[in-house]
């Protein structure tokens, strides 16, 4: 759920919503979801207003009731959907990528040379540009050997409409994509854009979740990612989620935040650099 930033607004004169239902609807989230919409009244007015005149209610206490009542996966995914903005691209912090490439994949690799099986995780991995760009660094670490190492990793996030962009692999390249990547990692398109190559888009295993959720996939992970994501947390629940990843880790596994970013003093992780962490 990378970036689930709630910004922006509306042209048209949006429907109100009362006090009781704004305080209901934060609440659902944040339990929910994390995501603290405490201050975004007019966010959630604006953005959700004719979504949910189109979909035939008449008031955003109709809405939130039936909301509640139901817990209606298709209303949360509009919703979510709404409420979220899924901002990323390749390269974001890119000194961070390159304390990645140069310390912790040559550390992960060396650990694994009997099983040659990487366990990476893209948590909120939004639109897909970020662990499309890990892979990327990973096959060129590896180079020929790639092809015998399993370097899957997996990329979740909340908003069915990020993952649906991310499974396509579609973009508008920025000027910080290095010239051999272009030409390794992506395929012009009609139009200007690019799509990320076949062997990179299927290096990547994309799953909705929700970083509320116990973690309970099969493995525990080498490296994971989480950047730009808990900014829109309150500390109980960064506190409450990092504690998930630390349990989720590998002994001597790492944990990437963004820049913005900060754990608690009493963090089970030690800090290796700025935003990364090591179990």
């Amino acid at each position: 759920m990378t970036n689930t930033t709630p910004t922006g607004g509306s042209s048209f004169s949006p429907m109100t919503i009362s006090d009781a239902d704004f305080t209901r609807l934060v609440r659902f989230v944040q339990t929910n979801y994390g995501i603290d919409l405490t201050q975004k009244r007019q966010l959630i007015t604006g953005r959700l207003s004719t979504a949910i005149k189109q979909k035939g209610y008449h008031s955003f206490g109709d809405f939130v009731n039936h909301l509640l009542q139901t817990k209606d996966n298709e209303e949360i995914t509009l919703m979510l959907d709404k409420l979220t903005t899924n901002y990323t691209f390749f390269m974001r912090e890119k000194e961070h990528l390159d304390y990645f490439c140069h310390n912790i994949i040559p550390d992960i690799v060396r650990r694994h040379q009997h099983d040659k099986t990487l366990a990476i995780w893209s948590a909120g991995c939004s639109s897909g540009e970020e662990p499309y760009n890990i892979t990327m660094f990973l096959f060129d670490y590896l180079g020929p050997q790639a092809a015998h190492w399993d370097t899957r990793l997996l990329a979740t996030d909340i908003s069915n409409r990020a993952m649906t962009a991310a499974k396509k692999g579609v973009y508008e390249l920025p000027d910080t994509i290095p010239g051999e990547w272009k030409r390794k990692y992506f395929t012009k398109m009609p139009g200007g854009q690019y799509q990320v190559t076949k062997a990179v888009r299927d290096n990547v295993i994309f799953q909705p979740f929700n970083l509320m959720d116990p973690i309970r996939f099969r493995r525990k992970f080498d490296v994971i990612f989480c950047r730009n994501v808990m900014i829109y947390f309150d500390q109980p629940t960064k506190d409450a989620l990092v504690s998930r990843f630390y349990d989720a880790t590998v002994p001597g596994g790492y944990l990437l935040i963004s820049k913005s970013e900060n754990l608690s003093a009493n963090t089970p992780y030690r800090r290796l650099a700025p935003s990364t962490f090591q179990k």
